[in-house]
């Protein structure tokens, strides 16, 4: 009986090479799965910083550049203005911070506590909106005044944009 081979199975190479390439191919799809975790993670960040940014700008967009009750601009809260609530015009939100961050009704979104908004406004040129001007300039008055928004998961910024307003009125 010696030089009889079965010739009905695997060989124990055989069956070694297909564990390997099996294990390879499952190494592969975790690999990609965490990639597209990753990915996922990152782009629901990005869309909830836009978010933020946007509810920012709507609240914005509707308020006076300058103090109804006063005329005056002054940058930052004005005087018994403690809460944000009391925020009647544009300038108030200069150098404001929310954390947890707010929606366009400035009411508070503790879904999204881990997320911070940092707004600036400043006085810009009318040459050049790129150029700020001191703010409170009687000499010359500006008219024009960007926003700026920074929106922060964490310590890390992850959006930020600006836009400009134009005071029909002066200041």
């Amino acid at each position: 009986m010696q030089g009889r081979r079965y010739e009905g199975g695997f060989s124990f190479i055989e069956v070694l090479i297909a564990i390997v390439l099996v294990g390879i191919a499952i190494a592969s799809l975790i690999a990609a799965n965490s990639s597209f975790t990753k990915t996922n993670a990152a782009g629901t960040e990005l869309s909830t910083a836009e978010f933020l940014l946007e509810q920012i700008k709507e609240l914005t967009v509707v308020l006076p550049v300058v103090d109804p009750n006063t005329g005056m601009s002054t940058f930052g809260p004005e005087a018994g203005e403690t809460t944000l609530a009391d925020y009647d015009d544009l300038d108030d939100f200069d150098g404001a911070v929310f954390s947890p961050p707010i929606n366009n009704y400035k009411a508070t979104l503790n879904d999204f506590a881990a997320y911070t908004q940092q707004i600036t406004v400043e006085n810009v040129s009318a040459t050049n909106f790129e150029q700020v001007v001191a703010d409170h300039d009687s000499a010359n008055p500006q008219y024009f005044f960007r926003v700026t928004v920074k929106v922060f998961y964490g310590s890390k910024q992850v959006v930020s944009a600006d836009w400009v307003r134009a005071s029909y009125e002066e200041p």
